[in-house]
């Protein structure tokens, strides 16, 4: 079985000062959930992958969003997955002004094995989940099996 491995870039001292506190134990497993080279902490929404016999799926929920406020590349074996949001909300009275703004935005990255059909991958946006489907090359598809005699 092949896997997905999430690209990590957290400072190696931050991260041993910090995981146990802010992680789980799925989350020190697949990698960090906090940090962003601007803010001490960044939510990222939550990830689950999973493997078929003819495809790797990768789910993302992202409520709130809107279908073209993700970008989702495949470079060089890369998935990469982001998304930005921004909102401005006025009010104006005649006594008063009140402007609100909002901005959010993640983003992910996953090395995929070379069983992946890159020309493939089919991406789709309902009820506030991101789905990714990631099609597995014929040859992945085949169960090899093979006998070993003992000496």
């Amino acid at each position: 079985m092949n896997t997905l491995q999430k690209r990590t870039e957290l400072l190696p001292s931050f991260k041993s000062a910090f995981s146990d506190f802010f992680e789980t134990p799925i989350e020190r497993f697949f990698g960090d959930k906090f940090f962003n080279g601007n803010a001490w902490m960044k939510q990222i929404p939550a990830t689950n992958i999973s493997e078929t016999e003819n495809d790797y799926r990768v789910e993302i929920a992202a409520p709130g969003l809107k279908r073209d406020d993700f970008k989702v590349t495949l470079i060089n074996g890369m998935l990469n997955i982001s998304a930005e949001k921004e909102e401005k909300k006025e009010e104006k009275d005649k006594n008063y002004s009140r402007q609100e703004y909002n901005y959010n935005s993640f983003s992910r990255s996953f090395y995929l094995p070379d069983t992946v059909m890159g020309d493939k991958v089919d991406a789709h946006y309902e009820d506030g989940v991101l789905r990714i489907m990631l099609p597995k090359k014929a040859e992945a598809k085949k169960e090899f099996v093979k006998e070993v005699k003992v000496s």
